[in-house]
């Protein structure tokens, strides 16, 4: 079973990833969400992507364009912009330097029990 994943965290890094993968290459909202299900964000659903990618795109992040389907409507495929580009690199940077922080914090054992009130 995969493990899930706290909503608030992914919420917070969630634009960062959808930025990243389509730098990777342009891709439609459906896709995104299966590159992240694979990526093992298995409980990420499509009710978190699109308002994201809708977001990104009102805020200039990304560009939309349509593509006609044979299998159904017209897919909107989704590729940076100049300003997601800098907003992928500044919150890349960001992240990692965040990360650098607090895993070492995350993972470190206590040398002792904390002390209770009862001790003092």
């Amino acid at each position: 079973m995969a493990p899930t994943h706290d909503p608030q965290l992914l919420k917070g890094v969630l634009s960062l990833l959808l930025l990243r993968l389509l730098d990777e290459r342009e891709s439609y909202g459906y896709e995104v969400v299966q590159r992240l299900r694979e990526l093992g964000l298995t409980d990420i659903s499509e009710g978190s992507v699109y308002p994201a990618l809708a977001r990104l795109e009102r805020e200039g992040r990304v560009a939309a364009r349509l593509v006609s389907s044979r299998s159904g409507p017209a897919r909107k495929y989704y590729r940076p912009t100049a300003a997601g580009a800098q907003a992928l690199a500044e919150g890349t940077e960001s992240w990692l330097s965040l990360a650098a922080v607090v895993h070492p914090v995350l993972v470190r054992h206590p040398s002792a029990p904390p002390i209770s009130a009862e001790d003092t």
